[in-house]
């Protein structure tokens, strides 16, 4: 818990600070040319997408740690729980691989290179994730009520009844009824 609280501290941490590089890069008072206003508007997207990456994770971890007591064993938790982080990651990796191109196309394009790394690397992970997905599927197989419990889990986190969804569920399977969920919920 005391995690999760630092993520979440963290990213209003840095909300706050973007706010006030904002405030600072829009302040008509200030005596600052387009060019620095410019790149003060870029160093705040890029504290808002780390403070968006903060928050995210802090989410995941509150939402599949302590909310759900997630089980990792599970295929289906590992790839959920995996795909909720690398999506942040992601999705971070390529917006800074932006803000770093247009900081360095006009003032140091020495350093395009580096960005362009930080782009490769973002598409490497997607490309790895995808992987992972695909190859988690026969996996899945394995268990095939473990999809349907984790999204029981869901609706039961969200307040919604699953029983009668449950047991529908597992007589179209075949399969014994895994209450498990709903004793959860009680």
């Amino acid at each position: 818990m005391f995690i999760v609280i630092l993520f979440f501290a963290c990213g209003i941490g840095l909300v706050v600070l973007a706010g006030v590089e904002i405030w600072s890069a829009l302040s008509p008072s200030a005596d600052t040319v387009a060019r620095e206003r410019f790149d003060l508007i870029l160093e705040c997207i890029g504290m808002l997408t780390i403070a968006v990456a903060a928050l995210g994770l802090g989410q995941t971890v509150l939402e599949e740690e302590i909310q759900r007591e997630a089980n990792i064993s599970s295929p289906t938790r590992v790839r959920r729980f995996l795909s909720r982080f690398l999506i942040v990651v992601v999705v971070s990796l390529s917006v800074e691989c932006l803000i770093g191109v247009f900081q360095f196309v006009h003032g140091s394009p020495e350093y395009l290179p580096h960005a362009a790394s930080i782009g490769i690397a973002a598409a490497a992970l997607l490309a790895t994730w995808g992987m992972f997905v695909r190859m988690n599927v026969s996996a899945e197989e394995l268990e095939p009520h473990a999809m349907h419990d984790v999204q029981a889990e869901d609706k039961v986190i969200e307040g919604e009844d699953v029983s009668e969804e449950g047991e529908q569920h597992a007589e179209e399977q075949g399969e014994d009824y895994h209450a498990d969920v709903d004793k959860k919920k009680e």
